[in-house]
């Protein structure tokens, strides 16, 4: 059954249909939410607004018209607000990183070494992410973690599709060039010793 289909169905009354709905896009939806709040430390919010957007949706569900956009698209749409609303509201209670909920965690000394340097080097991708304004980071998480085209893009940040394509160069542009010193900082380390010869 295809999402218009089952769409159609829940409007007609067949509430039960929007769990199906919900597997359909709840792990994406998660991905992309927690993507979004991580800048900010807040990733362990993420259920709960996956679950929030999940509920406007549903609310909202007589006024979503297929002509405008697809399912999909109005979702993750949903989803980008209900987390900068958020975001506001974290901003204007100012609330202090050890009180956000945040737990650093350390890696095990009992992970072999190139899981570590995997780990670290999945964590400076991370971070050079979540360091982008929010726009660029948006464009770049739906379009490297979720695969959604320009024009899906496009409509879920209310942008032209050139301007998506202009926030991915940008979004891209800075990623490498925050995560350069990094990558290529172990060659130096290497000849370190025949430096000071």
């Amino acid at each position: 059954m295809t999402d218009s289909q089952m769409i159609r169905e829940i409007k007609e009354g067949n509430t039960e249909l929007y769990s199906e709905l919900m597997r359909r896009y709840q792990r994406k939806i998660l991905a992309f939410v927690y993507h979004m709040l991580k800048s900010a430390h807040l990733e362990l919010l993420a259920e709960d607004i996956c679950s929030e957007t999940f509920y406007k949706a549903f609310r909202s569900l007589d006024s979503f018209r297929e002509v405008d956009a697809s399912f999909s698209t109005w979702l993750y749409t949903i989803a980008r607000n209900t987390v900068l609303s958020e975001l506001r509201k974290q901003r204007s209670a100012n609330v202090p990183l050890e009180e956000s909920g945040f737990v650093p965690v350390a890696p095990s000394d009992a992970v072999p070494e190139q899981a570590v340097l995997r780990s670290e080097k999945v964590g400076k991708v991370r971070e050079a992410i979540n360091n982008l304004p929010e726009k660029q980071r948006s464009a770049l998480i739906l379009r490297e973690y979720d695969q959604l085209d320009y024009q899906e893009i496009a409509s879920i940040l209310g942008q032209s599709v050139s301007a998506v394509k202009s926030l991915l160069f940008r979004a891209r542009s800075s990623v490498k060039s925050q995560l350069e010193p990094y990558f290529y900082e172990p060659i130096y380390e290497h000849y370190e010793g025949m430096k000071s010869r």
